[in-house]
């Protein structure tokens, strides 16, 4: 017979001419009969339990065997004939297809599972917002939501989001709303000293899709991609999923040591000015000279300019795009840092010869970005409200910067690295292993990152000052000088 089950009722059908052996589906789940007796056949048809060629009930005899209108069992049929499971033939009957071959029962355990590439990350890795934050959080990298205009944002989001809300249904441009392109560029003028165009700028998910983007259009695998150590781990990361051959490279006191570059490299990453993570700019005889070595090959230097935005002291330098002559700089930023992480925007400045490939590459992996927070960020840029907020936080990390400094400063096993802008500074452990310190702080509440993190055997710690309360620095570094 051919039994199905509906709401807990059974119907049964009599073996016909139609029927081949006992079948049962279950119908479960919420849903209107049409969706149940859909899902019904279409498992028995997946499974196996109705072969290829097997006959099918007419609609009008289980429709009155189920108590469901004969309308819902034939538009579960046509849906099914639709998608291929079912073939209905004239005058014969519906029928399942002979192309819809059965898979059987999913074994318990697979001998040969679906595994990603080699070389791709098994799984992501813990962000901020994956746990409850710690009482005493000195994470690297987190602004401070507290800072945020929120109400002005919200506004600005708004309005955009109500005027754009009878546009048409088209698809915007891959290289960004054309008003955050003008406002990007503009900033970065009067901002970081950037002679840019909107046609310079090019949209992203944050400084990570620019790299992305880059890898994707400069990169085959194999090629060799340089990178400083320490660094930035997601940096290196995406090289390596992207095929490429990553060599880290010595940063000293003045930067990337360009004397150990490979002759190879295709692409070098890095963040001149505020080194990351030890917080050092690079010395300008070093931007001249990683210039003058990148000029007569055919290599990109990624410019991660991140946090450059928070300075506390001394006139920032001079970006190597400015300084870039032939056409060797890529540079790459982000508002995650200035603004919040959720506005999940960045941008990239290419020559001329990339920004269509990085417009076209852009358009491949995910089209474009949303118009509407678009065009509120662009706005919320000229009408000058991004400046007052760099302005405002500006000061109240200076100040959390120079506690946390003068604290560690008076701890005799720590050497502090001098920064002068971001949103973290460094102190090297003069002797011992920062490892169990960092695991003890955290025991304590205490969340402090371990400078070996980052590629190095330098002991030290990195200690973020946008997260943590004001309120309880002091308490947080004396906790953390007991431990030490």
């Amino acid at each position: 017979m051919l039994s199905l089950f509906l709401l807990g009722g059974r119907a049964c059908i009599p073996n016909g001419p139609y029927q081949n052996g006992a079948v049962d589906l279950v119908i479960e789940g919420a849903g209107r009969p049409t969706a149940r007796v859909y899902r019904a056949l279409r498992a028995a048809v997946v499974d196996g339990r109705l072969p290829p060629g097997h006959r099918l009930p007419p609609t009008r005899a289980l429709a009155a065997d189920l108590g469901v209108s004969r309308g819902s069992v034939a538009t579960a049929y046509e849906r099914l004939v639709a998608e291929g499971f079912l073939a209905a033939k004239v005058g014969s009957g519906t029928f399942v297809a002979t192309v819809a071959a059965p898979r059987g029962r999913r074994p318990a355990g697979p001998a040969d599972p679906l595994r990603p590439r080699t070389g791709w990350p098994v799984r992501p890795e813990p962000v901020s917002g994956d746990a409850p934050a710690p009482r005493y959080d000195f994470r690297a990298g987190v602004p401070d939501a507290a800072l945020f205009p929120f109400d002005t944002w919200r506004r600005l989001v708004a309005a955009e989001s109500r005027l754009r809300a009878n546009s048409p249904g088209t698809y915007a441009g891959p290289a960004g709303h054309p008003a955050l392109r003008a406002a990007i560029a503009r900033y970065l003028g009067y901002g970081r000293s950037v002679r840019a165009t909107a046609e310079d700028v090019v949209v992203t998910n944050g400084t990570q899709h620019a790299l992305d983007l880059i890898a994707r259009v400069l990169l085959c695998p194999g090629d060799v991609v340089a990178v400083e150590q320490p660094g930035y781990p997601p940096a290196r990361r995406l090289f390596e999923a992207h095929g490429g051959r990553v060599a880290g490279v010595r940063v000293d006191e003045q930067g990337i040591v360009v004397d150990e570059l490979p002759d190879a490299a295709r692409l070098v990453h890095t963040t001149p000015s505020h080194q990351f993570p030890l917080g050092r700019p690079m010395s300008p005889a070093r931007r001249r000279e990683l210039l003058d070595w990148a000029g007569s090959r055919p290599v990109a230097i990624v410019e991660d300019d991140y946090d450059s935005e928070f300075r506390f002291s001394a006139r920032p330098l001079e970006p190597l795009v400015s300084l870039d002559t032939a056409g060797r700089v890529l540079y790459a930023g982000t508002f995650s840092k200035s603004m919040l992480p959720a506005i999940r925007t960045g941008f990239v400045l290419a020559p001329p010869t990339l920004r269509d490939a990085l417009a076209a590459a852009r358009q491949l992996s995910d089209g474009y970005g949303p118009p509407a927070p678009q065009a509120a960020l662009a706005r919320f840029i000229e009408d000058g409200e991004l400046a007052r907020h760099v302005r405002r936080a500006s000061r109240e990390y200076a100040r959390r910067h120079a506690r946390i400094a003068a604290a560690l400063t008076r701890m005799p096993r720590l050497e502090v690295l001098p920064s002068a802008a971001g949103l973290h500074l460094t102190a090297l452990l003069r002797d011992g292993s920062s490892a169990p310190v960092v695991a003890a702080a955290a025991t304590a509440g205490l969340a402090v990152e371990d400078l070996t993190a980052y590629a190095t055997s330098q002991a030290g710690f990195v200690f973020g000052f946008g997260a943590i309360d004001p309120t309880l620095i002091d308490e947080g570094l004396s906790i953390f000088a007991r431990l030490l």
